[in-house]
This record gives structure tokens, C-alpha cells and sequence, in this order.
């Protein structure tokens, strides 16, 4: 007999507490269930049940059989209920937290795409600059730019930019050209208030070196169109992500403040809530995501 047929028809004689109540929960005769539990203890060698004619219950060995039992079908409940999702169409609230800058300008032109292909799964799609607690917080994903801090979250890198200092031609003009990072101490510097590393800018010299500069600047602010715009209209030198100045750059409203430094990729990525399953939602959202963005230039 299948062996987990007879563990399933002892632990629903026990939660039933009868043969009885057994037969009708899994819709099988009462000689059925009796003859499952009574091959399973042959195979076992030892009784898992005390019979009278009043009740049923699990011995001192079929108590701890039991556990163990409940657990392994739990288990082979969840395998099946997973291969049944995974083949399933994604469906479904899809709550999403993103940074305001890269969900208005990346994110909220391909949602329509999306969700025209995935009509089942509904979006709740929240713009802020701010580091959320996905799991306590309720959501289902985040997207996230530049280094990953130390987590138990899952993470896949979905496209990357790059990340430079600019300032408009004015500002140049007013203020000159830094040439060498420590030239920037000089001059007048534009803060995102949201990072974890305060108004501290890390840089790479020609050489290679790792440098960090910490100066004030006339403005620090939360949101990077808002520096971008500060740095357009020459209040100062702004160190943002390609993708948000890059227009800009085109048409000659900024310009690099130190070319010759080296630049390196900053990674854009999927964040979501470990485990072994991956939600069929969340799967396909990313799925999409690295398709969308493998089909764009994000680096300048």
C-alpha cells in the first residue's frame, strides 16, 4: 500500500478522533481506513492506536508518530500546492515599493504593458525614498538601487547604471571646474538626504584609490529630480544616476564635473521575501522587468 496513504489515514483518525469521522473526511469506505492503519502498524511493528468500543486514541508511540506523520503530509500538502501555483497564472494584489525618481521614470511607463499581459494581477505600486521593512510593511518586493545592505532578502539584479557628478554650464561658469576630487571641497554640493552614508560621497580616483568627500552644500533634499533640477538651475554639483540626469546631459542643461574619473556600474535589483516558492506574481513581475530593461540604455 502507498505509504503515504496510511499515514494519512492515521493522522486523520486521530484528528477525528474515529474511524468513523475518518472515512467521511477522506471519502473512502471505513474498512478502507481500517485496513490502511492496520498495514501501516504491521509495517511498523508496533501499535499506533488504542482501540475500544468508544474511542480511538494514539498510543504513547503513535502520539510521537503522529507528530512526525503530520508534519511529512503538511509538507507533501505544500509541494503540491506549489507545483499547482507555479503552473497556475499569476494572479493577484501586487504591492511594490520603489524609489520616487526611478518608479516615475522607468517603472511607470512599462506597468501598462504589464498588466495588459498579466490581466489578473492588480498593481499597488508606492513611490518613496525611504529604506521599507518589506515583510512588516506588507509588501511583496522593492525595487533597489546601488549597493545591497546585508539581508535574508532574496535579490535579482534586474539592469544597472552608472552614477556621476554633474552641474550646469553656469554653475561651471560662476564657480569653475573641479579637475581632482579634492578640488569638490572648493565647491558647493548637492546632498540626498536619504542615504545611509550622510552627505559623504564615495569616489574612485584615476588611480584607483577609494576616496570619500564630506562637505556641505547648499542643499540637501530627499529626492533626486529635486537636485537634479537644483543642479540644472546652478546651485551646486549633484552626484546622481545616469538614468535621471542622462536627458539632461543630451541637451546641454548639465555637463560632467570631472570627466576623467573612473565610473563604476551601479546595479539595479529585485528585492523579495526569502523562502523556497517564489510567488507566481512576483516571479512574473520580475520576469518582465529584465525583459523590459534588457531592451533599454540605462547607462550614459
Amino acid at each position: 500500500m502507498d505509504r503515504l496513504t496510511e499515514m494519512e489515514a492515521f493522522a486523520t483518525v486521530v484528528d477525528q478522533g474515529g474511524f468513523t469521522d475518518a472515512a467521511k473526511k477522506m471519502g473512502i469506505s471505513k474498512s478502507a481506513v481500517s485496513k490502511h492503519v492496520s498495514s501501516l502498524e504491521a509495517r511498523l511493528g508496533a501499535r499506533l492506536l488504542n482501540r475500544t468500543t468508544r474511542r480511538v486514541s494514539p498510543t504513547e508511540i503513535g502520539l510521537v508518530y503522529y507528530d512526525r506523520a503530520r508534519r511529512v503530509l503538511n509538507d507533501a500538502g505544500e509541494a503540491d500546492a506549489i507545483v499547482t501555483s507555479m503552473q497556475s497564472a499569476p494572479s493577484g494584489l501586487l504591492r511594490i515599493s520603489v524609489a520616487t525618481d526611478f518608479g516615475v521614470n522607468h517603472l511607470s511607463p512599462v506597468l501598462g504593458d504589464f498588466l495588459q499581459e498579466f490581466p489578473d494581477i492588480t498593481v499597488n505600486m508606492v513611490l518613496n525614498n525611504r529604506f521599507v521593512e518589506l515583510i512588516s510593511e506588507g509588501f511583496d518586493m522593492a525595487i533597489r538601487i546601488g549597493e545591497l545592505e546585508d539581508s535574508t532578502l532574496r535579490a535579482r539584479k534586474l539592469t544597472e547604471t552608472t552614477r556621476r557628478m554633474i552641474a550646469s554650464p553656469d554653475y561651471f561658469r560662476r564657480y569653475g571646474r573641479p579637475t581632482r576630487i579634492d578640488d569638490l571641497n572648493e565647491h558647493k554640493l548637492l546632498h540626498y538626504s536619504n542615504q545611509s552614508s550622510g552627505n559623504v560621497w564615495k569616489l574612485t580616483a584615476p588611480s584607483g584609490e577609494k576616496r570619500q568627500i564630506r562637505t556641505a552644500g547648499w542643499l540637501t533634499v530627499n529626492d533626486g529630480q529635486s537636485l537634479l533640477n537644483a543642479a540644472i538651475s546652478g546651485l551646486g554639483i549633484a552626484y546622481l544616476p545616469s538614468f535621471l540626469y542622462g536627458s539632461a546631459l543630451k541637451k546641454g542643461l548639465v555637463e560632467e564635473a570631472i570627466p576623467d574619473l573612473p565610473v563604476e556600474p551601479l546595479g539595479i535589483y529585485a528585492v523579495y521575501p526569502p523562502g523556497r516558492f517564489t510567488q507566481p506574481k512576483v516571479r512574473a513581475f520580475i520576469d518582465f522587468l529584465v525583459e523590459s530593461f534588457a531592451e533599454k540604455d540605462l547607462l550614459w
